[in-house]
């Protein structure tokens, strides 16, 4: 696909951006589009997965039929499998009348499952049975249905993972992952984050007839340089309070410029808390396990006896007087110290430096120790 055709399509589906992982995949998008293969579109949170669907659904042979969405993370366990797939009368309480799914529904055309991984075990069976035969039951049926659905799903989590936990079914995952599409976060997408904080502004203007925000070079690079964990969701959200706030009393047509200082009271502290948790922690948790840690610090003060040691070797050829350890102080204030060169006392004076200031200074006093006593002699 040449730049020309790949500009078309973004205008199209009103996609900002000229990232090499975006184009990828809108380019993948277009190549799967005619062959009616799962399409499984992952993604963190936000960073506009919902477009890949529609690209594939309009450039498909179905694209006269429906398309219809489903977000799987927002249905209630208990009556996903009705949403999915329907349910006859009385087949639970409250179901007054026979009701078709959504798989019947969407007969001939696509339909999208956002938030795949979020979907029961026995719903999951149910899925993979369409996927393999097109046939399913209906809550409270023995009779099977057959549909024609091509299915495109999606997900923020990490499938793989969630296979070798348990929580989601070996032979669906490789059933969706005919095809893979993976959207880019927003952080990785730097020369597209002022792109998209221009859209949303001037889209905003229109829409309210108000004075348009743009930023100096330095809140530009705030903007550039802030994780998103919200990606562009998120990014539309901080346009969108900036446009309201920094335009009052302006009249449509003007222009507002912010600073960093302004911008910066628009964007979150970036803190642990706010950015994107692992896909799959190799402890199941957040964070580091006991026994991580532990590990982690015995391999900080086995490295620093290696270097200590060589520290040890390095003086003692080269015939420069060592530099007194931790322990060789505690003996100099019992009053069993050995005698220290001059050049030593400087770092006495100095008990605030950090280790690798302290360690350079060293060293730099211990070249000028040794060219001292070449000159003397």
């Amino acid at each position: 696909m040449d730049s020309q055709d790949l500009q078309k399509i973004k205008n199209k589906f009103d996609i900002i951006g000229n990232d090499p992982g975006l184009n990828r995949a809108i380019e993948t998008a277009m190549a799967a589009a005619p062959y009616d293969l799962p399409v499984l579109v992952c993604g963190e949170s936000g960073t506009g997965k919902e477009n890949i669907p529609r690209i594939i659904h309009q450039h498909s042979l179905r694209r006269n039929g429906k398309m219809l969405a489903i977000n799987c993370g927002g249905l209630p366990e208990g009556t996903i499998n009705s949403e999915l797939f329907g349910h006859e009368k009385g087949s639970f309480t409250g179901a007054t009348e026979a009701r078709k799914g959504y798989f019947e529904e969407a007969d001939g055309g696509t339909l999208f499952l956002d938030e795949v991984g979020e979907l029961p075990q026995s719903t999951q069976a149910m899925l993979l049975r369409v996927l393999q035969n097109g046939e399913f039951l209906r809550v409270g049926s023995s009779k099977v249905t057959k549909t024609d659905v091509r299915v495109i799903a999606a997900t923020n989590k990490n499938l793989p993972y969630a296979v070798a936990q348990g929580k989601f079914r070996e032979d669906l995952f490789y059933r969706l992952n005919s095809i893979q599409i993976t959207l880019p976060s927003l952080r990785d997408r730097r020369n597209d984050i002022y792109l998209l904080f221009r859209k949303f502004t001037s889209d905003f203007s229109e829409k309210y007839r108000a004075a348009k925000v743009t930023l100096d070079h330095d809140a530009i690079l705030l903007l550039q340089n802030y994780r998103w964990p919200g990606n562009i969701r998120q990014l539309k959200s901080v346009a969108d309070a900036v446009s309201a706030m920094e335009t009052v009393g302006r009249n449509f047509g003007d222009r507002v410029e912010l600073n960093i200082s302004q911008l910066a009271t628009y964007i979150p502290k970036d803190s642990p808390e706010t950015m994107p948790a692992l896909c799959a922690p190799q402890n199941g948790g957040s964070g580091m396990s006991d026994q991580d840690k532990q590990m982690l610090v015995k391999a900080i003060l086995d490295l620093k006896q290696d270097v200590e040691r060589l520290k040890m070797a390095v003086f003692s050829d080269t015939g420069i007087p060592q530099i007194p350890s931790v322990a060789g102080r505690e003996d100099a204030n019992s009053g069993n110290a050995p005698e220290e060169p001059e050049w030593q006392e400087a770092q006495e004076t100095a008990p605030s430096l950090s280790l690798q200031k302290a360690e350079s200074d060293n060293i730099r006093k211990a070249l000028e120790f040794m060219h001292s006593t070449d000159t003397d002699g």
